[in-house]
């Protein structure tokens, strides 16, 4: 049979080859003319080729896993497959499977099929193949899963989330709360990722009732997304509970209601009512009540209330986790009046003037007057007498009342007791006490008045005690007054002491200047008739100059001081002598050395250095320090070369015209 054939215009050929390509014509003509068409024949033959559609370089799986290796060469005629791993034909199997489009699948993937894979495509062109790497991962598994937890608001917790996967894949963690992702930038406050590459735990800190929910924990690579989800419950104390109300209020009693707010995952154990005053500092606790109606309208009486005063009232709620915050306070309401029930304590008095009776008592607070209309009643009567006189007194703030009686005896004893009332009626009634009425004034001055003067700033006052009786007054200290002249107006002074004291120091005072001083006697009633006034001149000033010119010098182991005499003005006092001040150092214990001479001798200093200043001695007192002097110790003497005797013994003599004062330093 001809390979090129035409039947009825179609021309067909067979066996086509790359010579039958080229342009076709087609003549179609009759009597009246001649058309043509034309047609190119383009064959296509070619080998296998890989070059526009090459295998997968590289294909990557995970263990366990199956994948599809795709081989599509571009061949005309279409091309045959088969696949090489390696240099090894690779056959079909229950897990290898070659396909119809030429591609292979590998099912249930193990480490063992990681390699170098070949396409080879062949038709009668020729042949072609193209290679590629299959690398096996293994597989990404959450190891540690954040588990459920139940915690307490204000701990600190971790949720873990660790993984082991193939060391070359990356892993990506990422958490949602309540289906919303957790921003970690946002949520720093609380929340925080911790752990390494292979650990996407997170630990939220002071952990909130808000945090009660789910958590999910994903994790993902280039191959898989896998996750994990815990429930978090967080408990804590009770939210405050609502809507407190005062269904009734009696003088003592109070009705209250309110609902209790939320639990916080931790059921309600109990209620606690507090209540304050306007006059309380905080809020005090009156009564608890166990939770037994969850979620109902609770009611609770408060007991032992004061009457006539306003209170507000709170509840606090109670359970495993701890106490939790107040409710808002509820209208504040004042209780019924009612009788006082409360007497006034402290009963006292005395005192007053002549024919007075004062009683005094501690005032009942506001909170404890039970109503309006308050008052205190007064009852008293003379020691030894039956019948009670009783008075009214209507001022609230009231502590005192004043009873006068001509035909009262002074200091006569009484005995009272206060009570109270109010628009209810009269209450109680406190317990007897002793007050004695009220005093005359000392009728004596005191005898033997006399005053000294000591320095140039102070003198004393002495005089005899008053024996006292009824008739001319108790006694109970003495005043003494003292002035610059006969004239009381010009009076510079009033000092009082107490008891049989009999004379008094008096200092601050004026130097070469003439003071006069009376004594006299003081009760609770006032004060009696003055002493005869007495004078006396203080001293002149002691000398203002301080001694100078001091020199010291040292002889075996003693110390020889010299100073020049000081002389005093006209308005100052004579100086009788000299003290020598020394010490070891500004802290230790001051001695004294006194003299009549202007030299002293003292021992070298063997522990420490001594601090000395000198200072005169007069009837007008001490007078100006000189300066301070610092005598070195006898190791610093003795590396300077200076040969010292150690002391051993305590001594005092007089030597020519030296006042000699030895100390063995361990006295000191």
């Amino acid at each position: 049979m001809e390979r090129i054939q035409i039947e009825n215009g179609t021309l067909i050929i067979t066996m086509l080859n790359i010579s039958d390509s080229g342009i076709y014509q087609c003549a179609a003509e009759n009597k009246y003319q001649t058309i043509y068409a034309n047609a190119e024949l383009r064959v296509l033959a070619s080998a296998p080729d890989f070059s526009k559609n090459p295998i997968k370089k590289i294909s990557v799986v995970q263990v366990g896993g199956d994948i599809s290796i795709e081989c599509k060469p571009n061949a005309f005629p279409k091309a045959s497959i088969s696949w090489k791993r390696g240099t090894e034909n690779l056959k079909q199997s229950k897990r290898v499977l070659l396909l119809e489009d030429g591609s292979l699948k590998i099912c249930n993937v193990t480490r063992s099929d990681a390699g170098s894979y070949t396409c080879v495509a062949t038709n009668q062109f020729g042949n072609g193949k193209s290679s590629g790497s299959l690398v096996v991962k293994e597989r990404t598994i959450i190891t540690v899963p954040p588990s459920k937890m139940d915690v307490t608001v204000g701990e600190s917790i971790v949720l873990p989330c660790q993984v082991s996967h193939d060391p070359t894949m990356e892993v990506l963690f990422v958490w949602y709360f309540n289906g919303d992702i957790i921003d970690l930038k946002k949520g720093v406050a609380h929340f925080e990722r911790i752990g390494g590459e292979s650990v996407g735990d997170l630990m939220i800190r002071n952990i909130q009732l808000g945090h009660s929910g789910k958590y999910l924990c994903t994790v993902q690579t280039t191959l898989e997304h896998l996750s994990a989800v815990a429930d978090i419950i967080v408990r804590g104390p009770p939210g405050p509970p609502e809507d407190v109300k005062v269904e009734h209020i009696s003088s003592t009693t109070s009705q209250l209601s309110w609902r209790p707010g939320p639990d916080n995952n931790s059921p309600i154990q109990i209620f606690t009512i507090q209540t304050r005053t306007p006059f309380s500092v905080g809020w005090q606790v009156v009564a608890t009540v166990p939770e037994i109606l969850n979620g109902q309208t609770y009611n609770a009486t408060v007991v032992g209330l004061s009457p006539w005063v306003e209170y507000e009232f709170r509840v606090v709620a109670g359970n495993n986790i701890g106490i939790g915050e107040p409710s808002k306070p509820s209208e504040l309401l004042r209780t019924k009046a009612s009788v006082p029930n409360v007497a006034p304590g402290n009963i006292n008095g005395g005192g007053g003037s002549r024919s007075e009776l004062v009683i005094t008592w501690e005032a009942i607070p506001e909170e404890l007057q039970n109503g309006e209309g308050f008052g205190y009643i007064i009852m008293f009567r003379p020691v030894g007498t039956t019948t009670w006189m009783k008075e009214r007194v209507a001022l609230v703030e009231s502590s005192k009342f004043i009873y006068r009686n001509e035909s009262i005896m002074p200091l006569s004893p009484f005995e009272v007791k206060v009570g109270v009332y109010n628009n209810e009626g009269e209450g109680s009634l406190s317990t007897v006490s002793i007050v004695y009425s009220g005093e005359d004034e000392p009728q004596l001055a005191p005898r033997g008045t006399s005053v000294q003067s000591f320095s140039a700033s102070e003198m004393e006052v002495s005089w005899n005690a008053i024996a006292w009786n009824r008739n001319t007054g108790r006694v109970l200290g003495y005043e003494v007054l003292y002035w610059t002249d006969n004239s009381k107006e010009s009076m510079i002074g009033k000092i009082r002491v107490s008891g049989n004291v009999t004379t008094k120091n008096i200092t601050g005072l004026r130097a070469n200047t003439i003071y006069f001083a009376s004594v006299r006697a003081y009760n609770t009633a006032g004060t009696g008739p003055s002493s005869p006034p007495v004078n006396v001149t203080t001293k002149k000033s002691p000398p203002s100059q301080p001694p100078a010119n001091i020199a010291w010098k040292l002889s075996n182991s003693k110390l020889c001081l010299n100073w020049e005499h000081v002389k005093t003005m006209e308005n100052e006092s004579e100086v009788l002598g000299y003290k020598i001040l020394y010490r070891q150092n500004r802290q230790s214990k001051t001695h004294i050395l006194e003299t009549n001479n202007t030299s002293a001798e003292l021992l070298v200093p063997f522990e420490e250095d001594y601090l000395i200043e000198i200072r005169t001695v007069s009837d007008g007192g001490d007078g100006s320090s000189s300066e301070e002097i610092r005598i070195p110790k006898m190791s610093s003497l003795s590396s300077m070369g200076v040969q010292i005797l150690k002391p051993s013994t305590q001594f005092l003599s007089m030597v020519g015209f030296f006042y000699c004062f030895a100390i063995h330093p361990l006295s000191r």
